[in-house]
């Protein structure tokens, strides 16, 4: 189990740049909310659909005011 001390100011910087953003699943259309980590400019990587358990190819740039752009594509793509 984690445990994480309040008094740790590196643990609330990086909760801070955790946002939560609604995808829409490529395979079953579902809307699903993601977290995307913005402390990392540029990601690209995989994530299972919470509905369908299909993986999900996620394309994320973070713009200059720290907002995220995400694309997401099924495994054919």
């Amino acid at each position: 189990m984690l445990e994480f001390n309040e008094a740790e100011p590196n643990h609330w910087q990086h909760m801070e740049q955790l946002k939560e953003y609604p995808i829409q699943c490529p395979y079953c259309g579902e809307t699903i909310t993601v977290l995307v980590d913005c402390s990392i400019r540029q990601q690209n990587y995989i994530e299972d659909c919470q509905v369908c358990c299909r993986p999900i190819n996620f394309d994320v740039s973070i713009n200059f005011d720290g907002e995220p752009q995400v694309m997401v594509s099924d495994e054919n793509e």
